[in-house]
């Protein structure tokens, strides 16, 4: 049996599992050990896991998996997790951060106390209203990959009886995530390794999200990567300019914001709420 330390985070909701290399330098992580921590009523509880290291060419390096033990594409609230425990405990000497996640540089940095900035690639394959057949009706969809792919959806695009024209959905609060976002999650259309899913409301000047997050298997109380990628959908269908704010699930804001040039997306960023949860050794 062997100790390790650990520190849980959360990126406005979304919540990590963070091993530091430099406490814990013989641990070795496997599909099981991540799951097994990752389980809500018998291990510590989170949507992920995060693996922080040393680096020769940045601030850190950090490997992310998600709660089921697969390997995570991008994970943007978990990358602002991470930048603010390297932040906090001596990873870098200044609050501007820079690391490398599956092979690739990454920045970010943090704006004041638990409010951290990141910054992430262009996106890419953006596909505009098309039609989906879910739960017995073809319902108009957009996709965007911001490092991790991901469906949006406009709730009020979507009916509650489907016989009836009229029954559009208008209460984020009482649409069928869950139901849904697993359907859509393992779709055909979007074999073999699935995607996430986001469901929107716009209301005034915030828009507010619901997300069901790949890798998880169920609804997170925020997902970073699919607030960019409504985001990017709301400013290609609607025309709403950056920054662009966003209340998720878990009641907090998240702020996107790029520019747009020869109508590429590029200085795409994402800020909101970091913070250190507990701090807890597990023995295994």
């Amino acid at each position: 049996m062997r100790n390790y330390f650990f520190t849980k985070l959360s990126g406005a909701g979304n919540d990590f599992i963070l091993f530091d290399k430099r406490l814990n330098p013989d641990l070795s992580v496997s599909e099981e050990f991540i799951k097994k921590i990752c389980h809500r009523n018998t291990g510590i509880g989170a949507d992920g896991v995060l693996l922080i290291s040393d680096s020769s060419d940045a601030d850190f390096n950090l490997n992310y998996f998600n709660a089921d033990g697969t390997t995570g594409s991008l994970c943007a609230n978990g990358s602002r997790c991470a930048i603010y425990y390297a932040y906090k405990f001596g990873y870098s000497k200044n609050n501007e951060i820079k690391f490398i996640f599956n092979n690739e540089f990454y920045f970010g940095e943090v704006i004041d106390n638990e409010n951290v900035k990141f910054h992430l690639h262009s996106p890419s394959k953006i596909k505009l209203n098309f039609r989906i057949k879910a739960f017995g009706q073809l319902i108009k969809a957009s996709f965007v990959d911001t490092g991790s792919p991901h469906v949006v959806i406009f709730i009020n695009d979507f009916l509650k009886n489907e016989k009836d024209l009229s029954s559009f959905y208008d209460d984020l609060n009482e649409f069928p995530v869950l139901s849904l976002g697993k359907e859509i999650r393992y779709h055909k259309d979007f074999e073999p390794n699935g995607v996430n899913v986001n469901f929107l409301k716009l209301e005034n000047d915030i828009c507010y999200i619901r997300t069901y997050e790949r890798g998880v298997e169920n609804e997170t109380l925020s997902c970073g990567t699919g607030t960019v990628a409504s985001a990017i959908i709301l400013n290609k269908i609607k025309n709403n300019k950056p920054p662009l704010k966003f209340l998720a699930k878990s009641g907090d804001i998240l702020i996107v914001d790029f520019a747009v040039e020869n109508n590429e997306y590029k200085k795409v960023s994402l800020t909101g709420p970091a913070k250190v949860i507990f701090k807890g050794e597990i023995t295994l």
